[in-house]
């Protein structure tokens, strides 16, 4: 089962731009990347070459000798059997944090062979380049991200034609009511798509045997795998470290202001001796990171308080297989669930708006009076965002924002059906793959 992935597009942007540049694949493990660039050799290019630096190590001295682009096509021609040809082949380095040599290999490519298209992917890849600095072929590669699969993406697995009235709908641009019929189905996809994730495995799964315990069985298994990471990849002196860090994410989303505290971490403990271990998080793509602004100025970034932030998981199925919260807690809309929804609402809108925009996205605080959860700048305009898990959009907090600062559009993403009022725009959940569509209108 394939499940179509908008990149797709982006990537064949990337193939078709006469200034393309060797392209580097960035996403958390278990995104898909490797799939995702095989697909696309397959559908786009008359043959790949497929390289796994983990695996097939061998490679590696042959990069160690020459950056000469000319000699390793002709190693890989060779050693793969087949033939490499500029523009009808792409060539496609996986796991290429093992192989640094293969790293600085591309700046090469792009100085003396720009003609041959260059991919590469790989776990922690970020952390990698990182680590690297200097070496790294700064300037000469181009980049995307490939984030879990999206409300929209999952959708058109899920029920063709609710995907289908959805784009059909936003095309109109009118931003009427949604008919209660599609509402409601609409809505009840968001819940199963809450539960499952955006992890291509957890989803091929879900539709497959319709077994939450096969889902969480999968989402488990990412999450051991992604800390087993953290032994293979930084000092053992770190790992204790990291470990709390991570098994204390979900307490401190926990709280009312999801705000990150150290001191939930454990008793006393300080910033410096975690600020390496939240970073680590942040590069691997594990996590993500949203920063405070008190006052807004242009641009956006010059608000930001870097002492106060909140750190979301990367995905929301694995946010609530880590919290524990069976499925039916969701679909049924269990009490006990009240405390987490709000998290897992959020978790799920930041991950939309992750992959959407190109700006920074920052929350708002108000002293503690007030707190809106997510904005961004968009060209000359902040667009303030607020979420709530269910029904009821009553709130002090954007109303405050609004009275403040007098935003030309303001967005609050619910349960609730589309409603206009002036600045406002009252959307469902399951339209916020969409905002970058609503800032263009």
């Amino acid at each position: 089962m394939n499940i179509d992935r908008d990149i797709i597009q982006e990537l064949n942007k990337w193939k078709s731009s006469p200034y393309r540049k060797p392209l580097v694949l960035q996403g958390s493990r278990q995104v898909g990347k490797s799939f995702i660039l095989k697909e696309f050799g397959k559908t786009h290019f008359e043959n790949c070459c497929y390289v796994n630096f983990d695996f097939e190590r061998e490679h590696k001295s042959e990069f160690a000798a020459t950056k000469d682009p000319v000699r390793l096509v002709s190693y890989l021609s060779s050693v793969k059997g087949i033939d490499i040809t500029p523009h009808k082949t792409l060539i496609i380095f996986d796991e290429i944090q093992e192989c640094n040599d293969a790293l600085n290999s591309l700046k090469y490519f792009r100085e003396l062979m720009p003609e041959q298209a260059v991919v590469c992917a790989g776990s922690l890849l970020g952390v990698a380049l990182n680590k690297h600095g200097a070496s790294f072929p700064v300037g000469n590669v181009d980049f995307l991200t490939l984030y879990p699969v999206s409300f929209k993406e999952f959708l058109a697995v899920y029920n063709e034609h609710l995907s289908q009235f959805l784009a059909q709908y936003v095309a109109r641009k009118d931003f009427a009511k949604v008919p209660e019929i599609f509402h409601s189905q609409l809505i009840e996809a968001y819940k199963i798509y809450m539960c499952c994730g955006g992890m291509p495995e957890s989803i091929v799964r879900y539709m497959e045997v319709r077994d939450w315990e096969q889902v969480d069985l999968v989402n488990n298994q990412i999450l051991t795998a992604y800390t087993l990471d953290f032994s293979k990849h930084i000092d053992s002196k770190d790992i204790p470290r990291l470990n709390r860090l991570w098994y204390n994410i979900e307490d401190n989303l926990a709280k009312e202001d999801r705000k990150f505290r150290y001191a939930l971490i454990e008793k006393n403990a300080r910033a410096r001796e975690y600020e390496n271990s939240v970073e680590w998080l942040v590069l691997s793509g594990l996590v993500n990171r949203v920063f405070e602004v008190q006052t807004l100025r242009f641009p956006l970034s010059s608000c930001k308080n870097s002492a106060a932030f909140k750190l979301y998981l990367a995905d929301t199925g694995l946010l609530r297989t880590k919290f524990r919260l069976a499925p039916t807690t969701i679909l049924l809309g269990d009490k006990l669930f009240t405390e987490f929804k709000g998290v897992l609402a959020e978790n799920y809108v930041l991950q939309s708006l992750l992959r959407q925009l190109d700006s920074e996205i920052y929350y708002w605080t108000s002293g503690n009076r007030a707190e809106v959860e997510f904005m961004f700048q968009h060209g000359e305009t902040i667009i303030p965002i607020e979420v709530k898990s269910g029904n009821s959009t009553n709130s002090r907090s954007l109303s405050e924002y609004r009275k403040k600062y007098s935003p030309a559009l303001s967005l609050r993403f619910s349960l609730k059906n589309v409603e206009r009022n002036g600045d406002l725009l009252n959307l469902p959940l399951y339209l916020v793959d969409y905002v970058k569509e609503l800032c263009e209108l």
